[in-house]
C-alpha cells in the first residue's frame, strides 16, 4: 500500500469516527451511544457501550445539538463516500485549463469559436462577420482563422409548421448538429474543400466565374489573392455545409406521420442551417453608409472559394458502402418520431429536445397516438 492510499484510509477512518460521534449525539438519550472502532481498512465497526446518568448529562451539555441554533437530525451529514473536491489552504486550487470548456451532453467542440472576438453574429444566426483590419491584410492570420473556424460544424435543423388560414397550429424545431460530430474525435469526417478548376463561383470578382484558377495553390493562394486585392470593398467567406443527409426521406416520414393525426392544414417542412458562414471584409474607409454606397455603384470583390464540409455520412443515401457518422436517418427517426408526434398533437410552438425524448423513452409519451382533435376548421 503506497502512502497516498494509506493517507486516504486514515482520512476515511477519521471522518467515519466524526460522523458516528455526531450521529450518536443526535440520538435519543435513552439509548446507548454507539462508539466506532475502525478496523485496518478504515471502515467502522460499532460497539454498544451503555452510559451512566452522569455521563449522559455531561454528554448532553457538551453536545453541539444542545444549542437552539444547532442542526436537527435530518441534517446530520452522510457517511464518508469519497474525498472532498473543495479546496482548503493546504490544498490550493489546481490551475484552470486553457483549452475549451466541455459541456456534458453536448458534442465535444470549442464553442468559443462561434463567437470570436471582433466578430458580429447576424440577426438570423447564419453568419458571423468581421471588418478587423489585421484579417484582410495579414495572410497568415487569415489562413489560421479559416482553419480554426472549419473545426466546428454548422447547426442544421428541422422546422415543422402547420397552419390553417392565418392560425398557426404548431411550429416546432429540432437540432441535428449532434449527428455531425461523433463521440470519438478520431472518427470525424469533416474537411476543408477549395474550388476545383472549372467550377463557377465568386472567385474574387463581382460576378460568378470560372477564372482565375489557382491550381494546387489551395487555401493559401486564395487568401494571398484576397489580401493583395486592392479593391475598395472586398470580402472573403468560409461556408460550412452539411453533406449526404437525406432530407427528402426525412420530410416524407414527417409528412406521413402528420397525416396520420388527421391534420387538414398546410404543413411546411424545412431544413435551415445556422452558423454556416464566416465573412471577413476589409474595414470601412469612412463609415458603413459610405461603404454601402460604394458597393452599390462599384460592386464588391467576393471570394467564396472555400467550404468546411461536414458529412452526415460517407455517401448519399442508397449508395453502396454508406456509413453514417453517428446514426442513420432511419435510426434518428425511430428515436424522435414519438416526441415529434406528441409535440405536434399538443400544438407546441418551440423546440423539441432531449427532454421530450426522455419522456418518450421513460414514460411512453407519444406512443400509440393516432388521430387528434384539431378543433373547428378555419
Amino acid at each position: 500500500m503506497n502512502s497516498s492510499e494509506q493517507a486516504a484510509l486514515e482520512e476515511k477512518a477519521r471522518l467515519q469516527r466524526q460522523y458516528e460521534e455526531s450521529a450518536a449525539a443526535s440520538s435519543s438519550l435513552s439509548r446507548p451511544l454507539p462508539l466506532a472502532s475502525p478496523d485496518s481498512t478504515g471502515s467502522g465497526h460499532s460497539n454498544t457501550v451503555p452510559m451512566t446518568q452522569e455521563e449522559l448529562e455531561e454528554h448532553e451539555s457538551n453536545s453541539p445539538l444542545a444549542s437552539p441554533t444547532s442542526l436537527n437530525r435530518s441534517q446530520t451529514p452522510p457517511p464518508y463516500s469519497g474525498p472532498s473536491t473543495s479546496n482548503t489552504a493546504q490544498d490550493p486550487a489546481p490551475p484552470q485549463p486553457k483549452g475549451p470548456q466541455k459541456y456534458p451532453g453536448l458534442p465535444r467542440l470549442d464553442y468559443r469559436l462561434y463567437r470570436p472576438p471582433l466578430f458580429e453574429l447576424s440577426a438570423d444566426s447564419t453568419t458571423i462577420k468581421s471588418t478587423a483590419p489585421y484579417l484582410s491584410s495579414n495572410a497568415t492570420a487569415m489562413v489560421a482563422l479559416v482553419r480554426a473556424q472549419s473545426t466546428i460544424p454548422p447547426k442544421p435543423q428541422v422546422h415543422i409548421t402547420g397552419k390553417r388560414g392565418t392560425k398557426v397550429d404548431f411550429a416546432i424545431k429540432l437540432n441535428l448538429m449532434s449527428l455531425l460530430v461523433p463521440e470519438d474525435p478520431r472518427q470525424r469526417m469533416d474537411y476543408i474543400r477549395c474550388l476545383a478548376d472549372g467550377e463557377v463561383a465568386m472567385r474574387g470578382g463581382t460576378k460568378p466565374s470560372i477564372e482565375p484558377e489557382v491550381g494546387d495553390g489551395g487555401l493559401e493562394e486564395w487568401v494571398r489573392r484576397f489580401v493583395e486585392d486592392s479593391r475598395s470593398v472586398k470580402s472573403f467567406m468560409l461556408e460550412r455545409v452539411v453533406a449526404n443527409l437525406d432530407v427528402n426521406w426525412l420530410e416524407g416520414q414527417i409528412r406521413s406521420m402528420i397525416a396520420s393525426t388527421a391534420y387538414k392544414g398546410v404543413v411546411t417542412v424545412t431544413f435551415p442551417v445556422t452558423h454556416a458562414k464566416v465573412v471577413v471584409q476589409n474595414p470601412d474607409r469612412v463609415n458603413k453608409f459610405f461603404t454601402s454606397v460604394t458597393t452599390l455603384f462599384s460592386g464588391k470583390n467576393k471570394y467564396e472559394v472555400v467550404k468546411a464540409v461536414w458529412p452526415f455520412a460517407t455517401h448519399k443515401s442508397g449508395e453502396p458502402g454508406r456509413r453514417c457518422v453517428v446514426q442513420s436517418e432511419e435510426t434518428w427517426w425511430r428515436e424522435w418520431r414519438d416526441p415529434i408526434k406528441h409535440a405536434i398533437a399538443t400544438k407546441r410552438q418551440g423546440w423539441v429536445t432531449n427532454e421530450d425524448k426522455l419522456e418518450a423513452i421513460m414514460e411512453g409519451v407519444g406512443k400509440g397516438l393516432s388521430a387528434v382533435d384539431w378543433g373547428p376548421e378555419y
